[in-house]
């Protein structure tokens, strides 16, 4: 990804769910509760929780609704029982697409992912077919403004476990590895003020060219899978103008 910034493709999906806020608490919910589940309520023992925990304090998400979303996961209040499922495809112009689903009904998520798809010149792949394409990793992204001092930065992130701090228009861009991403955070947070984008998220290896023509069909099938509560995520490696 050379040349390209991996916050650009991140910003327009964030600024699409943004839109979209009242359901973007829900999904963060359901990460939280499925957290909970597997790992338990304490964010101290539980590090999936505390990413999740993280990713609602970004989002500004209320503190009732992510107790709540906590106590359905340890059981103490009635919820869902949910499964993490990926789905891999194509969408126009061959763009790649990763979606990442937690759901209540298989049968009724794979048969929407589907049609969303196919309603859009895509195709729904095979597990594999693309995933190779994306790198899990954690990404903090600042503003130039909320970094006083840039050296500071670059060493507290590389003694923390950062692989890369990149300088991209206004933005800072740090990343590391998913295990890292919480004890870099910690670090960062002793030295700057809240990052614009805290996430562990899948990163594109490169970028595929998109004319304008397919872009506006690429947003609509991205839109319509985001809009689809089992949906958490959407990544795809559309170079966008």
């Amino acid at each position: 990804m050379a040349g390209h910034s991996k916050w650009k493709n991140i910003q327009h999906r964030k600024g699409a769910q943004d839109a979209k806020r009242g359901k973007v608490f829900t999904k963060i919910a359901i990460e939280i509760t499925v957290a909970a589940r597997m790992g338990g309520g304490n964010p101290d023992d539980n590090p999936r929780l505390r990413a999740a925990l993280a990713k609602a304090r970004a989002a500004n998400m209320p503190k009732d609704n992510y107790v709540r979303a906590i106590k359905k996961g340890t059981g103490e209040l009635e919820g869902a029982n949910y499964l993490e499922k990926t789905y891999e495809g194509y969408g126009p112009a061959g763009v790649a697409v990763f979606i990442e689903c937690l759901t209540d009904n298989v049968n009724r998520t794979v048969s929407e992912v589907r049609f969303a798809f196919s309603k859009y010149g895509g195709n729904l792949g095979t597990d594999g077919s693309v995933g190779w394409m994306f790198h899990r990793k954690g990404m903090l992204v600042y503003e130039k403004s909320q970094i006083p001092d840039f050296d500071t930065l670059f060493e507290t992130a590389l003694e923390n476990g950062a692989e890369d701090v990149k300088e991209e228009e206004e933005q800072y861009e740090v990343t590391c590895k998913p295990e890292d991403f919480m004890s870099l955070k910690a670090a960062l947070d002793a030295i700057c003020s809240e990052p614009v984008f805290c996430e562990v998220t899948q990163i594109p290896e490169n970028l595929t060219a998109i004319d304008a023509d397919k872009l506006e069909s690429l947003e609509k099938m991205i839109n319509a899978l985001e809009d689809n509560d089992d949906v958490q995520n959407v990544y795809h490696n559309a170079d966008l103008p």
